[in-house]
């Protein structure tokens, strides 16, 4: 049976392909191109900043609803150690992809790749573990009242962060997950939020995947 597309598979995707992108580009780069090491640092604090705010936005919110939901507080807590873990992983990266960003160096270079593997496989861990575990105890609740107010709590706060945030998961979105987001949210609001508000996405992240 095929899974169910939700929004937070979505971001999981982006999530996902982004590593990807980040370790196949490193693996990739020249020594001494300072150029690149700063377009690829960049590259990266952008799904940084992504992901940082998906998990705060679940801490804050999502968890603390399926625990008045009867969810199992063992889960739960799992749950929050793995973003524990995750934002311990994250963090090394960034540092690495700075000393990259520094120097330009092939050495920095490869050692900021093998960082990215080390994250890469514990966010997966992470991601895979709530899509099979804590999603299908949320989706008896997705149409309530409820649920409903904390999905407004999960949306970006501004235009330009909503725009950003639009751009980001398109740029390379599955078939699936175009579908998925053409049905939740009306296209000409994903198309004007990311190309116009998601512009600074457009002008200095896109690019970098495709050099």
């Amino acid at each position: 049976m095929a899974e169910t597309m939700t929004m937070n598979r979505v971001i999981h995707e982006a999530v996902r392909r982004d590593l990807a992108r980040l370790e196949s580009a490193l693996a990739a780069t020249q020594d001494g191109d300072l150029a690149r090491a700063g377009q690829l640092e960049r590259a990266y604090a952008n799904l940084h900043r992504e992901l940082t705010q998906h998990h705060e936005g679940e801490d804050q919110n999502v968890f603390p609803y399926l625990a008045n939901a009867g969810v199992p507080p063992d889960l739960l807590t799992a749950m929050d150690d793995e973003h524990h873990a995750m934002a311990e992983a994250l963090g090394e990266t960034r540092q690495a992809m700075a000393a990259y960003a520094s120097s330009g160096s092939a050495g920095d270079a490869e050692r900021a790749r093998t960082s990215v593997v080390r994250t890469r496989d514990v966010v997966d861990r992470h991601l895979d573990h709530e899509e099979r575990e804590l999603e299908p105890l949320l989706a008896p609740h997705m149409q309530s009242a409820e649920w409903k107010t904390v999905e407004k709590k999960l949306r970006p706060r501004s235009v330009v962060v909503s725009g950003k945030f639009l751009a980001w998961i398109q740029d390379g979105m599955s078939n699936e997950g175009r579908a998925y987001l053409r049905a939740t949210i009306p296209p000409p609001v994903t198309a004007v939020l990311g190309r116009v508000a998601g512009r600074a996405y457009h002008r200095e992240v896109a690019p970098v995947w495709r050099s």
